[in-house]
């Protein structure tokens, strides 16, 4: 499914983006190319290209999650039936 469909991501789903951004900074730093890492993080290039552009401008540091963006509107509950 895609974002638009789901009102956005769950804090789970955040967590599990913001992981493979680090593990992306790790591969930057060691030197990997976009397209090997792409293809490991089963992600676009374009995503990595742009995690790697803020990674060189603001370090491991802005590939952390800026926290949610609105207060979550369902229950776990809902989630789960959905």
């Amino acid at each position: 499914m895609r974002y638009g469909q789901r009102g956005g991501y769950t804090p789970a789903e955040q967590e599990r983006r913001e992981r493979l951004r680090l593990q992306a900074a790790d591969w930057f730093e060691d030197g990997h190319g976009t397209r090997q890492i792409a293809r490991e993080l089963r992600v676009h290039e374009r995503t990595v290209a742009r995690w790697r552009k803020s990674w060189r401008e603001g370090g491991t540091e802005a590939l952390r999650s800026k926290g949610p963006v609105s207060r979550e509107k369902l229950t776990p509950a809902q989630w789960a039936w959905l």
